[in-house]
């Protein structure tokens, strides 16, 4: 039987209290903002009031390090489950202030009726009824006497239970001795094991993933800057989304917009591009592996803990060096200069609106390319060419839809052995070689997804090429995609209904153009053959039905670069051999998009 790595103790609600106030157990607030509801705090206190469960604590205890002088510092106890609930007895009880949802600071009130011993949300109407007490924090001041406060509720209340509500007052004082269970973790356990155990706690079900973990690490080391590192995180990672996000940072954390590193992210509230709107983890998963050479994220949670991988101890040493490393990673990830940089590439492969974006682990590992030629003056021109390439060539081959942070691990490592130029081709030649072009990319096209990462490519592609709508003669790929422009199906849906065949079979992918809905609508459910046939008689006689399409020259144009056989102008294809057809010509106008961004 393995040895137990955990303790479980029962606690006084005072007590943890008094602990998180003294700093001897740290939140670090893995789930900022608070973002209980009020009545959630109600729910909490009745429950502790009545002396029900409520669930465990989680701490994790820090490794103790050696410090330079030879000294050993214990390691100071995190929070990693029961946050939410720690923090709403703070707000209750203790008059502390919280950040809600919008980033606000608000106070949560609660208010109590010793005759009825109901907890209620504070509002107007119980704040000026005799019977309720408005706030209960007035209740556990320091300053507050149980028999004066009690002796003027009765006088208020002369109708009331003279014996039940002393007793309600004193159980409501006595909520700071109920207990909760807290489960203590030792410090040497993996993050796997406590993830584990955070699992099957945690009623929710709620995974903590490794991020969350390096998170904890970062905001609880105020001594190495963490704290502030943790919100120039936080903070960017909400100006990318919500601009306006700036000016309550301005109201709501004066302290963090006094410093440096606020100057540094402030730029992000005038970026209005979102093909990247990177989350905490994408943000550490960059400066770290870009900065480290390392991909797994325990690895990181290790570093800040001042683990030494070789001697296996835990040293202060590390844990500074660690900080200093992350900062600037970090820093290089917020730069100004390269985030609209490294967008601009991916905008210049055709990459231009979020809705062609497949996830952020390729656009993560794009990211670290640019990053690490950056920081190797690879010349700018070449870099491009690299992170077009690397992120197009990701997307395709799907290199980090499976065991993310093993291959991004994996790729790091060998970058930093063989250098990247070296590495890329490496990758290219052994995953994208001529049977990936002409067997495997034409059978992962057979799909029924406009979110997969083989039509972004291919819609991307048309992009670069500044192809023109299908059938179009003037509007582009790139405004219909802009304004997110109609998908026609080429062998229209309910041609194909009426044949009676299955929406997995109409709706795949090689039967879609992106086109004008004037040309949706002109073609509505002819067959192919009809409509192609209009088109070419439009030529002919000038009378112009689709598209403003008035040459042949311009009509074999167009269906060349949608990757459509020129045959459908002779006669009307069977519709299995037109998609077959139409994936091979689909694969091989994305390989030449995909040489042609080198």
């Amino acid at each position: 039987m393995s040895t137990q790595q955990y303790s479980v103790t029962p606690h006084t609600v005072g007590n943890i209290l008094n602990w998180v106030e003294s700093n001897q157990i740290a939140i670090p607030e893995i789930q900022r903002p608070f973002v209980w509801d009020a009545s959630a705090v109600r729910d909490l206190l009745d429950s502790l009031y009545r002396g029900y469960p409520v669930g465990y604590l989680i701490t994790w205890q820090n490794p103790s390090t050696r410090l330079k002088d030879g000294t050993t510092a214990f390691g100071k106890k995190i929070l990693i489950d029961g946050q939410q609930r720690v923090t709403a007895l703070m707000a209750a009880i203790q008059d502390i202030q919280v950040i809600n949802k919008d980033y606000e600071l608000t106070r949560i009130k609660i208010a109590f009726n010793p005759q009825t011993e109901s907890f209620e949300v504070s509002n107007p109407a119980n704040k000026t009824a005799k019977e309720w007490l408005p706030d209960i924090s007035t209740f556990f001041k320091s300053s507050s006497n149980l028999f004066k406060i009690t002796k003027e509720y009765l006088e208020s209340n002369p109708e009331c239970d003279q014996e039940r509500v002393p007793e309600a007052l004193k159980n409501l004082g006595g909520i700071l001795n109920n207990q909760i269970g807290v489960i203590d973790l030792l410090p040497n356990l993996d993050i796997n094991t406590v993830t584990e155990v955070f699992i099957r706690v945690n009623n929710s079900g709620t995974k903590l993933s490794q991020a969350d973990f390096a998170m904890s690490k970062i905001a609880s080391n105020e001594a190495n800057g963490g704290n502030l590192l943790r919100k120039t995180i936080d903070y960017f990672c909400h100006l990318s989304v919500s601009p306006e996000f700036l000016a309550k940072i301005r109201t709501v954390d004066k302290a963090f917009a006094d410093e440096a590193f606020f100057s540094k992210i402030e730029w992000a509230s005038d970026f209005v591009d979102d093909i990247y709107d990177p989350s905490y983890t994408d943000m550490l998963r960059v400066a770290f592996t870009s900065e480290f050479g390392r991909g797994k994220l325990e690895d990181l949670v290790a570093l800040l803990s001042g683990r030494n991988f070789e001697t296996k101890a835990y040293e202060e040493e590390i844990v500074e060096s660690s900080f200093r490393s992350l900062q600037i990673g970090i820093e290089r990830f917020i730069n100004e200069t390269n985030f609209k940089n490294f967008v601009m590439i991916l905008k210049s492969a055709g990459f231009i609106s979020s809705d062609l974006m497949s996830g952020n682990n390729a656009i993560n590992m794009a990211y670290i390319v640019y990053l690490h030629g950056r920081k190797n003056k690879i010349p700018s021109n070449r870099l491009d060419a690299l992170v077009r390439q690397w992120f197009v060539m990701s997307l395709l081959t799907q290199r980090y839809s499976g065991s993310t942070e093993s291959q991004i691990d994996q790729d790091i490592r060998q970058i930093n052995s063989q250098g990247l130029e070296r590495y890329f081709d490496a990758v290219v030649n052994s995953s994208m070689s001529k049977s990936f072009w002409e067997s495997l990319l034409p059978e992962e096209l057979v799909t029924t997804s406009t979110g997969s990462p083989y039509w972004n490519v291919f819609v991307a592609s048309q992009i670069k090429a500044k192809a023109e709508g299908f059938l179009s003669a003037h509007v582009s790929v790139e405004s219909l995609v802009g304004i997110k422009g109609d998908i026609h199906h080429l062998y229209p849906k309910n041609y194909l209904k009426k044949q009676g065949l299955s929406k997995n079979k109409y709706n795949q992918i090689a039967n879609y153009a992106i086109t004008e809905s004037g040309v949706n609508i002109a073609i509505g459910d002819k067959s192919p053959g009809k409509y192609f046939g209009e088109v070419v008689e439009q030529i002919a006689n000038g009378k112009v039905k689709y598209g403003e399409i008035a040459s042949k020259q311009t009509l074999l144009k167009n269906l060349q670069i949608h990757a459509i056989p020129d045959d459908v102008l002779e006669y009307e294809l069977d519709f299995d051999d037109f998609l077959e057809i139409r994936r091979g010509l689909m694969a091989l106008l994305i390989r030449d998009y995909f040489n042609s961004l080198a």
